[in-house]
Formats: structure tokens, C-alpha cells, sequence
């Protein structure tokens, strides 16, 4: 199973002392955040994309080519690329180049975002978000496998003999999870392709987010792909900690109270009863994600989102110093546990590459029983 974190590289004030950090303060920061997650031993680092403020991550790709050349085992992911708005030949295209530089160490998650202006920004209509979505994956998908590719859209100027480059490493696409809070359309896909489905859970129930793990898990079924449990599923999570737990709430109040997303709305107690949120003493989060399984299942990735608002980078550091020495080892063992045989590990470029060395193994032996007959 994989652990990690991600950021949505917000630029807040700091309610403690009202100071606000420079969006290239904020942009060092999270390099800075990378780094320390591979220092600690998690896996996984993925940025999210935003083109307003008070957000800095306009370029993923850039920031993770960066991050990749200072790192050499993280997996560096987004924890959204916007399908709806982005053009699918770029996202080929940043990709792949992204995944060559960094030796394979690149996946992606698409969504639609959670910021309505920028359909307009980008010469789409948000009416056909879902739209857009699908059919800009479904374009994606082929411009990574097929050498040549002929297309015609809705959304989109016709492709004729089109060869997106560079190609995908070692032929072998980087995989992809599809994000959704809401959209049963977007589960649909994910299962249909037989992707990875995350639900970054962060602000809904545990009934919202076991339904549409289900619906993803029962379609990936459906379509072929293997057992319901061997559904690749994902989930996000907030943590904030201290040694004991009324020093976390005591320090965290100020952050949760006027974060730009939640603050001024529930009280904190409300919110960690009725989301994932876990503010408290190391072993306070590891029980609380491990009660993740509960409604989730066996899944394979787990990340957490720690440096937002306003928390300065000292204390995002001695955050992860905590999620890495005291919470994911204990983590890995627990869900390790009676974890069945045929769940899967989360993709990685190694995997599929084996994959699909034992796919076209196995398509060999068959021909050659075929020439036999």
C-alpha cells in the first residue's frame, strides 16, 4: 500500500500572526514538502492544479520535473489534472515528458476541479463538464497507446495522423486514477478503463464515500477487469498532530477556524465527528485511518493533506516527521494484515511494465499452441 501526501499549494494567511506567505515562498515550500516526504519514507508526493489565486500549482508538470531531479524514489503525482479544461494532446505530451525524466516515477489523477471560472478562462462551458471529461480522457487514452492516431470531437479541433511525442516510457503509459467527490459518471470511466478511482474524502461522510467506492468497485467488475475487491481505489485525508492530542486541537483551532475552504462554517468537533479529519496524538490517526477500511475495503493508496491553511512550513515539517517515524509504519503493518492474496498493490511503472511483459508472454504461448494444432 502506498502512503503519501498531497498539497492544493494555497497561499493563506497565517491566523496566528497574519502574515501571508510570497507565492514563490509558497512554491519552495512545496518543494520543500517533497522532499522532506522521501526523507521520512512515504511514496507518494502529487500536487494539485489551480489557475486563480489564492493557489500557486498552475504547472504541475514543472514543479514535478523539478522535484523529480532532487528526488529518486518518490512518486510524484497530481491530486488533480484538469481533463475538462487542459487539452488532452498537452497532457500527453507534459506526461510523458515528465515520466521519462523522472525514470517512470509519474502518474496522474484527472478531474474536473472545483473551481467553476475556469471553464471561461479556458474557452469551455462548464454546462458540459462531464462531457469534457469523458471525452477528453477517452482521446488521452488512445494518444498513449496508438503510434497514430486519427480523431473527431465535440470539444476539439479533428486529429489526422497525429503522433503525440514523446512517447510514454518504455511504451507503457503512466497510470491514472480519476478523481470525484460526487460525479458517478466519473466512477464510470474509471471502470471502464479499469484505472484507479480516488475519492478524496476529505469533506464528506463515510456513507457518501462507501457508495461511490461501490459503484466503482461493482463497474470495474462489470467490465471485465476481475473481482470487485481487486478495484484500484485511492482515498485522501487531513491530519494534524501533536504528541497529545489537546495540544493538536489547541494549536490547529486558529487554521480550521479561517481556512479558506471550511472555516467559519463547522466547529472542529463537528467536522472530525462527520468527515476524516483527525486532529490529535499520532495513535488518534492511525485509528482513524485505519476505520477507512471499514467502508472503503482493501485499497492502495492513502494520501494526506497537511500543509494548508496558513500552517507555516516548520510546523508542515514536523508533521511529516511524525506521519513517517510514529503513523505509516504502524499503518503499513495494520492494513498489511489479513489483506487478501488477490488485492493488488498500487500500479506502478515497474508493474504494468511487468504486466505487460506477461500479457504478450502469454499471448506467445497461445499462438504457438495455435500453430500447432
Amino acid at each position: 500500500m502506498q502512503f503519501g501526501i498531497f498539497s492544493v499549494g494555497d497561499v493563506t494567511p497565517d491566523p496566528t500572526t497574519g502574515r501571508t506567505p510570497t507565492e514563490r515562498e509558497r512554491v519552495k515550500a512545496m518543494v520543500a514538502i517533497a522532499l522532506k516526504a522521501e526523507e521520512v519514507g512515504l511514496d507518494v508526493f502529487a500536487t494539485g492544479e489551480h489557475h486563480n489565486p489564492p493557489f500557486v500549482p498552475s504547472s504541475p508538470t514543472t514543479l514535478l520535473g523539478y522535484i523529480a531531479a532532487r528526488t529518486e524514489r518518490l512518486v510524484l503525482s497530481t491530486s488533480t489534472t484538469l481533463i475538462t479544461t487542459n487539452d488532452p494532446v498537452k497532457i500527453a505530451e507534459d506526461f510523458a515528458m515528465l515520466q521519462q525524466l523522472a525514470d517512470g516515477r509519474v502518474d496522474l489523477m484527472t478531474g474536473r476541479g472545483n473551481t467553476g471560472p475556469v471553464y471561461p478562462w479556458f474557452g469551455k462551458d462548464i454546462r458540459q463538464g462531464i462531457n469534457l471529461a469523458i471525452e477528453n480522457y477517452a482521446l488521452l487514452h488512445r494518444l498513449w497507446r496508438e503510434d497514430v492516431v486519427d480523431w473527431e470531437g465535440k470539444f476539439r479541433t479533428p486529429l489526422q495522423g497525429f503522433t503525440s511525442t514523446p512517447r510514454p516510457l518504455d511504451g507503457v503509459p503512466p497510470f491514472v486514477w480519476h478523481g470525484s467527490i460526487r460525479s458517478p459518471e466519473i466512477a464510470e470511466q474509471a471502470a471502464y478503463y479499469g484505472d484507479g478511482f480516488f475519492h478524496n474524502n476529505i469533506f464528506w461522510p463515510a456513507d457518501h464515500t462507501k457508495r461511490m467506492i461501490e459503484l466503482y468497485r461493482n463497474r470495474w467488475a462489470h467490465y471485465g477487469h476481475g473481482a470487485p475487491e481487486q478495484a484500484i481505489v485511492g482515498l485522501g485525508g487531513q491530519v494534524f498532530m501533536r504528541k497529545n492530542s489537546q495540544d493538536a486541537v489547541r494549536e490547529f483551532r486558529p487554521y480550521f477556524d479561517n481556512a479558506p475552504v471550511y472555516g467559519h462554517g463547522p466547529s472542529l468537533e463537528d467536522f472530525t465527528a462527520q468527515t476524516p479529519l483527525t486532529v490529535g496524538s499520532p495513535q488518534q490517526v492511525i485509528d482513524k485511518t485505519l476505520s477507512f477500511r471499514e467502508y472503503a475495503g482493501d485499497y492502495q493508496r492513502q494520501l494526506f493533506l497537511m500543509d494548508h491553511a496558513g500552517l507555516p512550513l516548520k510546523t508542515v515539517l514536523e508533521q511529516l516527521d511524525l506521519l513517517g517515524e510514529q503513523v505509516v509504519p504502524v499503518l503499513r503493518e495494520e492494513f498489511a494484515k489479513n489483506r487478501p492474496a488477490n488485492v493488488p498493490d498500487a500500479p506502478t511503472h515497474a508493474s504494468l511494465l511487468a504486466a505487460r511483459a506477461k500479457g504478450d508472454e502469454k499471448k506467445s504461448d497461445e499462438k504457438a499452441e495455435v500453430s500447432t494444432v
